[in-house]
């Protein structure tokens, strides 16, 4: 049965990070989603429409343009989405809101990679996260949790990124400096998260956000000094990453971070 399930659940992640793909490609240029396409805008045959396939059938560049080739993103995003469907799917076969948290990955994931490539977040993909996740919240809450936890949750985590933000924005003006430290996308991501755990996981999941990003941002300087390459004060990083890894922990792994970090907080 296991297998079956596994299969299942990895035929499923391969083709809603397909779809993730598409997401990623066309919603950062302001494009509606359209049939998967080259880099150019050539429509890719059938046969290409997953980036995996493409790969396996070298179909990777585009016939009318040879060095417009789909990135190495492509089939990266569907094997880990694919793993992530599986592991959640044999990991919480008992969890009755187990669909929920697969629906929960695929957004983190779209979220994840067009903000590391685009630095982005966009309207576009939180509205109808927000709006899941409230009808969540109201029809299927956790044992324990009423719809009131979740909309605080939501409420904190826009008001505590909104003043990072607000403190960010004030150091930029005062430093002269063009980057943005903590951009607006930022901020709704935090409110997605809070709007995902309620207001008592919120607290645990930005500790581990803001110990993620100061790891994040000490491998970049590290790997930048290996590399020969010089690291530049107020560089912008992408951090909506470090708070999808901190809401996917809280998420996820709740009695582990319970254990560790929180002992038995909520």
């Amino acid at each position: 049965m296991d297998i079956i399930i596994a299969l299942l659940a990895g035929i499923a992640g391969l083709l809603t990070g397909g779809l993730i793909n598409v997401l990623a490609d066309d919603l950062p240029a302001r494009q509606n989603p359209r049939r998967p396409h080259y880099p150019d805008g050539t429509p890719r045959p059938l046969s290409a429409w997953l980036g995996i396939t493409a790969f396996l059938t070298g179909q990777r560049a585009s016939p009318e343009n040879p060095s417009s080739c789909l990135s190495w993103r492509h089939p990266v995003v569907e094997l880990v989405t694919a793993l992530g469907f599986v592991g959640i799917a044999l990991g919480y076969a008992d969890e009755p809101n187990m669909p929920i948290w697969i629906v929960y990955l695929a957004i983190m994931i779209l979220i994840t990679v067009i903000d590391v490539e685009h630095r982005l977040i966009l309207f576009a993909v939180m509205i109808p996260a927000w709006i899941f996740a409230l009808l969540v919240a109201a029809l299927s809450p956790e044992v324990g949790k009423s719809l009131g936890e979740y909309l605080i949750g939501g409420a904190a985590g826009f008001f505590i990124f909104f003043l990072m933000f607000l403190g960010g924005f004030i150091f930029t003006a005062m430093s002269r400096h063009q980057a943005v430290a903590f951009g607006f996308g930022d901020v709704m991501l935090a409110t997605l998260s809070g709007l995902i755990l309620g207001w008592k996981g919120l607290i645990p999941a930005i500790f581990i956000t803001v110990f993620a990003g100061a790891a994040g941002a000490l491998i970049y300087i590290i790997g930048r000094m290996i590399m020969g390459r010089r690291y530049r004060w107020f560089t912008p990083l992408p951090y909506g990453p470090y708070i999808v890894i901190g809401t996917l922990a809280v998420l996820l792994f709740r009695e582990e971070v319970k254990e560790f970090i929180w002992w038995g907080y909520w």
